[in-house]
């Protein structure tokens, strides 16, 4: 079995509501301080996200052990099941007793234009969630509550477990002091191109220079690839051509998932860089974090064709 690797961060529900019509229509802008509107939203639909399931659940398609770290509410029984019946391992998923899972209430109009709602929940007790004595060959601090992210880095470092700091939906919880004692713990940092230009605002640094005291620290540019910086050097690693741009939602987490496979598999940073380019590209064609079904074969092919890598 592949090494086990440590995905702490958050689990949730994400709850997607489509309203058939435009919010500017019944939004009035001489009556938003009586706010008092209601949508009518024939489709719905629920699906499994949060950065821990996402990443576990991409890490799982390439053949790897993912481990997620996360609290949950008594109410996650339903993913709690879908991630047993992946075979992914469960045992540091905590079930927070009288709580709800974290989940965030998103209704779209035909302009996707969203109004959403975020509910917590288990995930501000994340800290208690105590990963230590679990061994692992990586780690990785994704978004989640900020005392928990501290906890498991904390904890990680004791464990002398090795770990990528990821910041994203985070980002506004950190200030320069919160991001220069993270990465002082971490050994990579993975952002998108804007988190990149508010990491070097808040740190007073720019990456390059912030790389020279980690291993590497990657940058995802969307449909331009990512950047990578490692040993002193830039490379700037071409985008794989997506099949359709339906859902961007996970793209993130299914790059990093991309890239702990490779680290545990012995690859590169720039090899694994690649394959986490592969897998953002994936993604993007399927609605929803966690529905797209490559085989292993298929990304494999993918991987080949674009950078002739072998998986």
């Amino acid at each position: 079995m592949a090494a086990p690797v440590l995905v702490c961060g958050s689990m949730a529900f994400d709850t997607i509501a489509v309203f058939e019509g435009r919010f500017k229509e019944h939004i009035l802008p001489d009556r938003i301080h009586a706010l008092s509107v209601s949508f009518l939203t024939p489709s719905m639909r629920k699906e499994f996200g949060g950065c821990s399931g996402n990443i576990a659940y991409n890490l799982k398609l390439l053949g790897g052990n993912p481990v997620p770290v996360a609290t949950v509410g008594e109410d996650a029984g339903d993913y709690l099941q879908r991630l047993s019946g992946l075979g992914i391992d469960t045992r540091l998923v905590k079930v927070i007793p009288q709580t709800f899972t974290a989940q965030c209430f998103i209704t779209t109009d035909l302009e996707d234009n969203q109004i959403a709602a975020f509910h917590p929940g288990a995930m501000s007790f994340s800290a208690q969630n105590d990963l230590s004595g679990t061994p692992a060959q990586w780690a990785i601090v994704a978004p989640d509550a900020k005392e928990g992210m501290f906890a498991h880095a904390e904890r990680l470092k004791a464990a002398g477990i090795p770990f990528i700091f990821d910041l994203g939906q985070a980002m506004p919880l950190f200030d320069g002091a919160d991001l220069q004692r993270m990465l002082g713990m971490a050994q990579a940092m993975t952002v998108n191109d804007y988190e990149a230009s508010i990491v070097e605002q808040r740190t007073g640094k720019t990456i390059a220079e912030l790389a020279r005291g980690l291993r590497a620290v990657v940058v995802t540019r969307g449909a331009e690839g990512a950047s990578l910086w490692t040993e002193g050097a830039e490379h700037k690693i071409e985008p794989v051509r997506a099949q359709a741009v339906v859902d961007p939602t996970g793209c993130g987490d299914a790059h990093r998932a991309g890239l702990l496979y490779g680290l545990t598999s012995g690859w590169s940073w720039l090899d694994s860089c690649k394959l986490a380019n592969v897998m953002g590209a994936i993604k993007i064609a399927s609605r929803g974090p966690q529905n797209h079904q490559p085989t292993r074969d298929e990304i494999g092919k993918l991987l080949q064709q674009a950078y002739g890598v072998q998986l």
